[in-house]
C-alpha cells in the first residue's frame, strides 16, 4: 500500500482508542493546573461572605500553592478517564462523519457536517465521563479539602452518602458543556486547515495542527463556559435541596442572581487551558496515528 493511501486509511477503533488516550492525558498533564482554577472561581458565588477570594489567574495559583500546596488534586479520575474520553471523541466523530455523508450522499464533509458531527461525538463523549467529573468537581473545590482523602474516598462517600445515581448528577449538563465544544472545535478546525496553506513540510503540518486545534479549542470553550458553569455548580451541590438541577432554569439562575457576566466565570484559566490545550490534543493525536498508520496497518 502506497504511503498516500496509507494517511487517508481509517484507523481502527483500538488504535483511535490509544492514539486519544496517549492525547488526552498529555493535554491534562500540561494543562490541568488551570483547570483547577477554572473549577475554583466558577465555585466562588459571592466574596463578600468570607473565605478564600480569587482575584486573577496567576492569585489563584499562587493562593493554592501557598496555602494547599497541591495544583494536581483531583488529577486522578481526568487521567484515568481520559483515554477511553479522547478516543470516544476523535473514534465517533469519525464514525459520525462517515455516517452523515452516507445520509446527505456526499463523499466529503463540509463545515455544517463537522460541525453536526462533533456535537454528535461530544454528546456520546459526555455519557462516558459524568461520575469522573463529578468526583474531580468535588476534589478540586477547596471546601472539600478535609472532607476527602482522596479519589477512592471521595467515590465512596458520595455513594453512600448521595446514592449511586448521585454520580450521574450533571448528566444533562455535561452534554450540552460537550456537545458545544465538540461541535464548535471540529467545525473549527475543518475551516482553518482549509484557509491554511497546504503543508509542504513535517513542521508545517504541526505548526497547521496547533493553529487549528487553538483556535478550534478557544471557539468551543467561548461556546460551552456557560455550561461549564452550571455544570460545575450542579455537579458540587451535595446538599439535601439542590439549588441548580437541570441546565437551563440554572443558567437563568445564576444570570438573575450574579449577573450574565457570572456565566463566563472561569473563562480565562478555561481558555488558557483549552486553546493551547486544543492544539495539543490534535497535534499529539495526528501524530500518534500517522505513526501507527506507517508501522501498524
Amino acid at each position: 500500500m502506497s504511503s498516500s493511501n496509507k494517511a487517508d486509511k481509517p484507523l481502527p477503533f483500538l488504535f483511535h482508542f490509544i492514539a486519544g488516550g496517549i492525547a488526552g492525558v498529555s493535554e491534562i498533564l500540561v494543562m490541568y493546573p488551570l483547570d483547577v482554577v477554572k473549577t475554583r472561581f466558577q465555585l466562588q458565588v459571592n466574596t463578600n461572605t468570607g473565605g478564600e477570594k480569587y482575584t486573577s489567574v496567576l492569585d489563584c495559583l499562587r493562593k493554592i500553592v501557598k496555602n494547599e500546596g497541591r495544583l494536581y488534586r483531583g488529577i486522578l479520575p481526568p487521567i484515568l478517564v481520559e483515554a477511553p474520553k479522547r478516543a470516544i471523541k476523535f473514534s465517533s466523530n469519525e464514525q459520525y462523519s462517515t455516517i452523515l455523508k452516507k445520509i446527505y450522499g456526499v463523499d466529503k464533509m463540509s463545515q455544517q457536517l463537522s460541525i453536526a458531527s462533533g456535537v454528535c461525538a461530544g454528546s456520546t463523549e459526555a455519557l462516558a465521563i459524568v461520575p469522573f467529573e463529578l468526583v474531580k468537581i468535588r476534589l478540586q473545590d477547596k471546601e472539600s479539602a478535609g472532607k476527602y482523602s482522596g479519589t477512592l474516598d471521595a467515590l465512596t462517600k458520595i455513594i453512600k452518602n448521595e446514592g449511586p445515581f448521585a454520580l450521574y448528577n450533571g448528566l444533562e449538563s455535561t452534554i450540552w458543556r460537550h456537545a458545544t465544544w465538540n461541535g464548535g472545535y471540529f467545525g473549527v478546525i475543518f475551516n482553518v486547515r482549509r484557509i491554511l496553506p497546504k503543508p509542504t513540510s513535517k513542521q508545517q503540518n504541526l505548526m497547521n495542527n496547533f493553529i487549528a486545534g487553538g483556535i478550534g479549542g478557544t471557539v468551543g470553550t467561548i461556546l460551552n463556559t456557560p455550561f461549564d458553569v452550571v455544570k460545575t455548580r450542579i455537579q458540587n451541590d451535595s446538599g439535601a435541596v439542590r439549588k441548580y438541577n437541570w441546565t437551563l432554569p440554572a443558567l437563568k439562575t445564576v444570570a438573575v442572581e450574579e449577573g450574565i457576566g457570572a456565566l463566563y466565570k472561569g473563562f480565562v484559566p478555561k481558555v488558557l487551558r483549552l486553546g493551547p490545550g486544543g492544539g495539543i490534543l490534535l497535534v499529539v493525536f495526528d501524530q500518534v496515528s500517522t505513526w501507527m498508520r506507517k508501522y501498524l496497518i
